[in-house]
């Protein structure tokens, strides 16, 4: 397994919500606002501000199949990017919770 690999799978292992981000993506912001509100403990990075960023993107590709970012977990289960994560808004509580998020 590649280290991006590796890494990218920690994140999503060791924190109950996982926002692969870039700091200048509108929907990136849009995801983390909603999460804020909703009072969930997330963990981000920030793809564009680590040197191995575009490593974890393509890491994130082959586990997902998903390029763009926001890249989501919940869980450690994928959700997807911030309109999957928009679409889910009414079951976020109840995943937050489940996650012990909230």
């Amino acid at each position: 397994m590649s280290a991006a690999k590796t890494k990218a799978q920690g994140i999503i292992d060791a924190n109950p919500v996982a926002v692969f981000s870039k700091s200048y993506c509108p929907y990136c912001r849009a995801t983390k606002q909603t999460l804020s509100e909703l009072g969930a403990k997330f963990y981000t990075i920030e793809l564009d501000q680590v040197d191995d960023g575009a490593a974890i993107q393509d890491a994130l590709e082959e586990m997902t199949g998903q390029r763009s970012v926001p890249n989501i977990f919940i869980d450690q289960k994928h959700i997807g990017g911030n309109s999957d994560l928009q679409a889910k808004k009414a079951q976020l509580p109840e995943l937050l919770k489940e996650a012990n998020a909230i």
